[in-house]
């Protein structure tokens, strides 16, 4: 081949961007164009994580590098499987990689699931992240909140709900839902694990974070600090778990402070149902012990607890992309090493990475490694390759724009960038984040600017 490489990585997240920027650095020439059905680029980082954690969006800077590399170009408000088709990729790329996370909640099912008041934590994420495809406004109107699950999401979740929200003011969170949050009169919100606490999936950092907040008291119950040999055996074998036990072994034994609201860490209960008659009531859970390997088995002794509203923060799950194969048991395209598979055959010049490839499991970085084993499989199959009809790379920029696709750019997101951060500073805040679709489309494109104070 005597012209760059064309690939297109559909999902401008960290995986899209780890695979844009492994496959700039390879020994091949080529150009790449990441595409994001979102105006903004960066995904899970702009739209997953809690405004609270400025520490993780620091990621954002080494990921604008990547943007910035001349083989890469980012055009944003370009939905797969609408804007651009398979055949359009096909058509325009030797080689498309579909990079497009996870941002579906995971269903869980027990009665009551469906009653109002009973929601997915991801889209209580996206609401309170601004994601623009989202209502502007949350039912917050219950007085004690039930949180189901005990990895990170359920703690970012259940910290975003005890929190106050003049301590969220400093963040970047939307006035919408400073508003919303300052109106919610919760008083306790109880965070429960089927499991022991040395099988919670949360970090040591993460659950230190939950004490820091001057207006929530972190409670667990001693009855719920409980060993197995299988939870010493994980005790012994991972810091992690070690410290994230011992955190809450003290925070069990220390007397109870008077800050106004609480925020209760269950272990060994599993939520059996949801209960109410059109709206929640509350929450049912089963006792559990551990059976000596460090999974559990019920009691039989249930428990009710009075909540108005349940949060399911059970796992993400992807969504199925139009023309691709999928695994809806395990929500992930089936693949080999990144190699899409349909059936026992390889998929023609298509590829995944990140949590569509492995499921919604690992840290940010973890998508790394992920990237990689798609690029060299990539790689490795260029001998192999056909060759896209019609690549030239202004060819694509025509084609949206003869169907009508506001499209963004680089270009586009930093002035967008420049504007969110100059309404921060007139509030004395770091940034202020744009939510209308609309709105970040028409500041991308210059039509918009920030007020001048």
């Amino acid at each position: 081949m005597q012209r760059p490489l064309r690939v297109a990585v559909v999902g401008a997240g960290p995986a899209g961007i780890y695979a844009a920027d492994i496959l700039a650095k390879s020994d091949t020439p080529v150009s790449i164009d990441l595409l994001d059905k979102l105006p903004a680029p960066y995904g899970l980082i702009r739209y997953g994580v809690a405004p609270d954690h400025p520490r993780i969006k620091q990621i954002v800077h080494a990921l604008q590098r990547v943007l910035e590399r001349p083989e890469i170009r980012f055009l944003g408000n370009v939905g797969y499987g609408t804007d651009l088709t398979l055949d359009d990729l096909r058509r325009h790329y030797d080689v498309a990689i579909f990079a497009t996370g996870a941002e579906k909640d995971r269903g869980l099912n027990i009665p009551g699931v469906d009653l109002d008041g009973s929601y997915g934590a991801a889209d209580f994420v996206s609401w309170y992240d601004g994601h623009p495809d989202v209502p502007r406004e949350w039912p917050l109107v219950a007085n004690s909140v039930a949180v189901l699950g005990v990895g990170n999401v359920a703690l970012d979740v259940a910290r975003i709900l005890a929190k106050s929200a003049d301590e969220l003011l400093t963040t970047e969170i939307p006035d919408n839902v400073y508003q919303g949050l300052k109106a919610s009169p919760v008083t306790d919100v109880h965070v429960f694990g089927r499991r022991g606490p040395a099988q919670a999936k949360f970090t040591p950092l993460e659950l230190r974070e939950l004490d820091h907040s001057p207006s929530v008291e972190v409670i667990v119950h001693p009855e719920d600090i409980e060993f197995d040999q299988g939870s010493m055996a994980a005790i012994e074998k991972s810091n992690q778990v070690r410290q994230v036990v011992k955190t809450l072994q003290d925070w069990a034994i220390r007397d109870p402070g008077t800050r106004p609201r609480r925020l209760h860490l269950h272990f060994l209960h599993r939520p059996v149902a949801i209960l109410g008659d059109g709206v929640v009531t509350g929450l049912r859970t089963e006792r559990m012990e551990l059976d000596g390997t460090g999974d559990v088995t019920g009691t039989g002794a249930f428990q009710d607890w009075p909540v108005q509203a349940v949060y399911r923060a059970v796992g993400y799950l992807s969504t199925h992309l139009a023309e691709l194969p999928f695994d809806h048991a395990a929500g992930v395209v089936p693949n080999e090493a990144g190699r899409i598979l349909d059936g026992a055959e390889q998929f023609d010049r298509a590829y995944v990475t990140g949590w569509i490839k492995r499921g919604p499991v690992g840290l940010i970085g973890h998508t790394k490694g992920d990237a990689l084993e798609t690029v060299n499989s990539i790689l490795a199959d260029l001998p192999n390759l056909a060759s896209a009809p019609e690549p030239a790379r202004e060819r694509v920029i025509d084609l949206l724009t003869e169907r009508g696709v506001d499209f963004t750019t680089l270009e586009g997101w930093n002035r967008l960038d420049t504007h969110e951060l100059k309404l921060g500073l007139a509030a004395g805040r770091e940034r202020i984040k744009v939510v209308s679709r609309e709105e970040m489309v028409a500041i991308s494109a210059g039509l918009r600017t920030a007020p001048v104070h």
